[in-house]
């Protein structure tokens, strides 16, 4: 009996390890990918934060609010017993405030993922395209970004503007 308790503390303590491996290792991708995310913001004159690539796309501020949008819906519902509120940020015109705002929902995302008192990465949760795991949930935070932030550099240059160098790990 010992043994086998032995046997399943060790089994718990090695999961438990694992995935607090794998969320130490998004927090060090999500940093950078916040880093990316701002230099490409900042990269684009204040002029231009309205461009669209065509009519029917967002515009570069619509995407950069799009991305941190989602990465707080999803951060809040899926890692926390917060309930989501979508965040109104008509009123952030500025490029400067645009800046702070990625940089504050970058940290706040991080920060609720760092707290999330579930460890258990392999939890089916409800989704709106079938049942995800958590995990399957932190790797779509950081697919989504990536997603529209490849669009943003299409903005940069299509307005004859260099994207800032990429940041991976």
């Amino acid at each position: 009996m010992k043994k086998t308790i032995c046997i399943l503390v060790l089994f718990i303590s090695a999961v438990v390890s694992a995935q607090q491996e794998i969320t130490t290792t998004f927090i060090e991708k999500w940093d950078n990918s916040k880093t990316y995310l701002y230099d490409i913001a900042k990269a684009m004159p204040e002029s231009q934060y309205d461009f669209k690539a065509t009519a029917r796309e967002m515009s570069f501020k619509e995407q950069v609010f799009h991305i941190l949008e989602n990465m707080d819906w999803l951060s809040t519902t899926y890692f926390s017993t917060a309930k989501y509120q979508k965040k109104d940020r008509s009123k952030i015109t500025s490029k400067e405030a645009i800046l702070k705002e990625i940089e504050s929902a970058f940290d706040k995302a991080k920060n609720t993922i760092k707290e999330d008192k579930n460890p258990n990465l392999n939890e089916k949760v409800d989704f709106f395209a079938g049942p995800k795991t958590r995990l399957q949930i932190l790797n779509l935070m950081q697919d989504h970004v990536t997603h529209h932030r490849g669009q943003l550099i299409v903005y940069l240059n299509l307005n004859q503007i260099e994207p800032p160098k990429y940041v991976g790990w």
